[in-house]
């Protein structure tokens, strides 16, 4: 009789080639690789599931993959008709994936992004937290939104209302067409960024913009601690409302109007308001090259 016991191995499930109909057609699975398959008319296939790597894997229903945990999904996609899909995840890495669907990631957490376009992102990427996106496209309104240590490059997202309410953003070598972005945030950089959109940045506090080319009517109002370094308004007008500003711009900016305080350095001001009525004309420091 042998002593002692022996190495138990996990064993590996492997759903491969086949097309699955049916609700929870693989309810809680753990340790499976998912390759070639297409989870069509059915509810939840992936929901509860752990420990998930697929690959050229087509989602076409609803709710596949809820409650989640270390997932890879890779040369894949989720199908118009695969709305919410991604909520409340622990541990999902997407390369070379097309999502199709809108209200795509919900309350989930340490998100990984590559190579990943999203076609309809409606509502999408909602109070989530620790988000790596690369290369990543976007297209709907409200993303973002109440999400947390969010890092972004190459990001190319066309939608007003982007990361609403979001903490702790870093993004990079992007560009933003998107109305009322940045809205009641905290702590945000942007780095080597084109921003296209109206009334950016209200209501936020610890912005930063580096580098970057801006577009923007009534934008960059109502923050408590606006940065930037050598940056471009272009057509931007009415900036600075009620903002604490310590401002560096290499152009031109058209209008300026009641900056609380701070400073703002720029090639000229087209025109400049400042209403003692409304704010300390003696607080804000103007330095313009002509």
């Amino acid at each position: 009789m042998r002593g002692g016991m022996g190495k138990v191995e996990r064993m590996t499930t492997t759903i491969k080639d086949i097309r699955l109909t049916g609700e929870r057609a693989a309810f809680g699975a753990k340790d499976v690789t998912v390759d070639n398959v297409i989870f069509a008319e059915g509810e939840s296939p992936l929901k509860h599931s752990c420990d998930v790597d697929a690959r050229h894997t087509v989602f076409e229903w609803k709710y596949p993959l809820w409650y989640a945990k270390h997932v890879t999904l890779a040369d894949s996609s989720l199908l118009d008709t695969a709305r919410s899909g991604l909520w409340y995840v622990d541990g999902i890495t997407l390369q070379r994936v097309l999502v199709a669907a809108p209200k795509t990631l919900r309350r989930s957490r340490h998100i990984t992004m590559e190579n990943v376009c999203m076609s309809d992102a409606a509502e999408t990427m909602w109070s989530c937290d620790d988000i790596r996106m690369t290369d990543v496209s976007v297209h709907g309104d409200y993303f973002g939104m109440n999400s947390s240590n969010i890092v972004a490059d190459g990001l190319n997202l066309s939608g007003n209302y982007a990361f609403d309410g979001g903490r702790d953003i870093e993004v990079t070598d992007s560009t933003l067409l998107s109305k009322d972005a940045f809205w009641n945030c905290e702590n945000v950089v942007v780095r080597d960024s084109t921003i296209i959109g109206e009334y950016l940045g209200w209501n936020s506090r610890n912005v930063t913009f580096i580098n970057c080319t801006i577009e923007s009517l009534q934008g960059l109002c109502y923050i408590e601690g606006l940065v930037m370094r050598g940056c471009k308004l272009i057509n931007t007008t009415l900036a600075f409302e009620y903002s604490t500003v310590d401002v560096e711009v290499e152009s031109m900016i058209d209008s300026v109007i009641n900056p609380s305080g701070g400073i703002i350095k720029s090639r000229g001001i087209g025109e400049l308001t400042i209403d003692a009525d409304r704010v300390d004309a003696d607080a804000t420091t103007i330095i313009t090259e002509s």
